[in-house]
């Protein structure tokens, strides 16, 4: 009989390259449950993504309506993609999910970086998708810990029980 042998993940490097609200909170959530077991978390925002960890964006960020598979209306059926396109749609769905968030208590981005960061967790950014948007240093949260390129981005997820994951 073979002994199960157990490897367990001593760190997860999450990469978020879009701005969707639910892309971005997928990267957040698993990032603060990481460090809230004890398991290293490291966060990449990369090309739209960066708009997360922007200081002029971060709070405005959307649900896309249009071309979202899983878009539902409240009675299950599914979401018409030219519904989405027309003026006020992915406003007015965007607050509600803001709205569905706050009553789970599910605090806003730059709130969630705050648990992250504490927690040991680490933000960074992109340097070829900060240079593609003329960005700099100064136009991100103070969240964000350096700017990175993907070499270095491989680099810190060098060693054993390391996870890569693409929201």
């Amino acid at each position: 009989m073979n002994k199960k042998v157990e490897h367990p993940i001593r760190k997860v490097m999450i990469i978020c390259a879009k701005a969707n609200l639910e892309d971005v909170y997928a990267a957040l959530v698993m990032a603060n449950g990481a460090v809230m077991e004890g398991i290293e978390a490291k966060v990449f925002f990369t090309f739209f993504g960066l708009d997360a960890i922007t200081k002029k964006r971060m709070k405005n960020l959307h649900t896309a309506t249009v071309g979202n598979p899983g878009m539902r209306m409240p009675n299950g059926m599914a979401f018409p993609t030219l519904l989405g396109a027309m003026p006020g749609v992915e406003a007015g769905v965007s607050a509600m999910m803001r709205s569905q968030m706050d009553k789970l208590d599910i605090p806003p981005v730059d709130e969630f970086l705050d648990l992250i960061t504490a927690g040991g967790g680490e933000i960074y950014a992109c340097k070829l998708a900060v240079e593609m948007f003329k960005l700099k240093k100064e136009d991100f949260t103070e969240h964000v810990k350096d700017i990175i390129t993907i070499g270095q981005f491989y680099e810190l997820a060098a060693g054993e029980g390391t996870q890569i994951i693409f929201t």
